[in-house]
């Protein structure tokens, strides 16, 4: 049964407990900020909520909602390095504490949280959310290792969950693939934003004087982790093009290594960029923000993204957003005209920093487009309830 869901106000559901199973840190992006958007509602209903995290020492946990738990398990080396999170310590605390829960709620797929809770004798109901780790592109990267992983363990459990969220119909259809057959419990339901947080950035300028950037020149915000998957093969030469013509603008690089870094650094290096292209790592919290509000326009020209909450992010500030048509809006971006949607291409990629960067009556309204679209499809109070309307039903009773 899959079900495309409408809002239909709060329904008092019995209090639950439940066992969020990811990489809660900040390098891991999107994921933990959803968990913590949805936790913070769903505590605000009565249920409990704990966070089970493997990381590593040195790793930045992400903050949780006053009212949560997070529990840091250490994740054990050198299996974590073929076996992504794999820890022995989060081995130990579901063994002990597993049959405590309503739900446990396993976040991404191909690492050891998203196995784990399957393999112990237990009834307590399953949810698992695939983060958009089944397309094509995901798959492709590591195949081998995932296709042995998928028919070992991954493949089975997923038919086993008791639920499977996902957020647009291309997931249903890759999950529909990868399965071979229809799973009996799908939920189709997009992420949210906490709106309210991202209406009310820092004072213009702010993030200019932080890292000190030029008050004359416009800025292009990436803001991801440094992976070829986020379009950055794309991104970079054709903002270098961009820059032969015009000389208005800076490439702002922000996020964690995952990969693309040093491609990146040699980029900039071999075509002598270093005045216009500036990485500036990871931002959190109110940085992150005042990089919201300086930025001109936001690019993310990604080949895949389950649902991407760092344009979602930025939507909501009010920054209009270049992006692709693979970042797991479902149609709704194009059916808002909320973003300008980018061909996968250097040359189209370029053309799209031209209009709106030369054109910002055009950029301004794809802006407004964008935050009619936010309020009325992503206010996190309706998809966290949405999706704990979904838990109350398969949950313990």
């Amino acid at each position: 049964m899959i079900k495309r869901l409408g809002y239909i106000g709060v329904l008092y559901l019995r209090a639950m407990k439940i066992l969020n199973i990811c990489a809660y840190t900040w390098a891991i992006g999107g994921p933990a900020r959803i968990i913590y958007d949805h936790t913070t509602v769903v505590l605000k209903q009565g249920h409990q909520v704990d966070i089970l995290s493997p990381a590593d020492p040195g790793d930045k946990i992400y903050p949780a909602p006053a009212g949560a738990r997070v529990i840091v398990c250490k994740r054990t080396k050198p299996v974590s390095r073929f076996f992504p999170e794999f820890s022995l310590e989060a081995w130990q605390y579901l063994r002990r504490h597993i049959h405590e829960y309503d739900l446990v709620h396993c976040h991404g797929i191909w690492h050891f949280g998203s196995v784990a809770p399957f393999l112990f004798p237990n009834q307590v109901p399953k949810a698992i959310t695939i983060h958009g780790l089944l397309d094509k592109w995901a798959l492709h990267h590591g195949y081998w290792k995932k296709m042995l992983f998928g028919w070992l363990f991954q493949k089975r459990f997923l038919r086993r969950a008791d639920l499977i969220q996902i957020n647009n119909h291309d997931e249903l259809n890759d999950l529909r693939q990868f399965l071979g057959e229809k799973h009996p419990n799908v939920a189709i339901i997009p992420n949210g934003m906490q709106l309210d947080e991202l209406t009310n950035l820092p004072p213009k300028g702010t993030f200019r004087q932080q890292f000190g950037l030029p008050s004359d020149k416009k800025l292009v915000l990436f803001m991801g982790r440094l992976n070829i998957k986020k379009g950055l093969d794309l991104l970079l030469p054709a903002f270098q093009r961009y820059t032969q013509k015009y000389d208005d603008t800076l490439l702002i690089l922000a996020g964690p290594d995952d990969g693309y870094q040093a491609d990146t650094e040699e980029f900039i290096t071999n075509n002598q960029l270093q005045d216009k292209m500036q990485m500036v790592g990871m931002l959190t919290d109110t940085v992150k923000k005042a990089a919201l509000a300086d930025a001109t326009i936001f690019a993310l020209p990604s080949y895949s993204e389950g649902f991407s909450i760092a344009a979602l992010e930025a939507m909501t500030a009010g920054v209009p957003a270049l992006v692709s048509d693979r970042i797991g809006f479902d149609g709704t971006v194009a059916q808002y005209h909320a973003a300008h949607e980018t061909p996968l291409t250097v040359e189209g990629v370029y053309e799209g920093l031209v209009k709106m960067l030369q054109n910002p009556d055009y950029g301004h309204q794809l802006a407004q487009n964008a935050q009619k679209m936010v309020w009325q499809l992503y206010d996190i109070n309706i998809v966290a309830t949405r999706l704990a309307e979904e838990f109350g039903k398969i949950s313990r009773t």
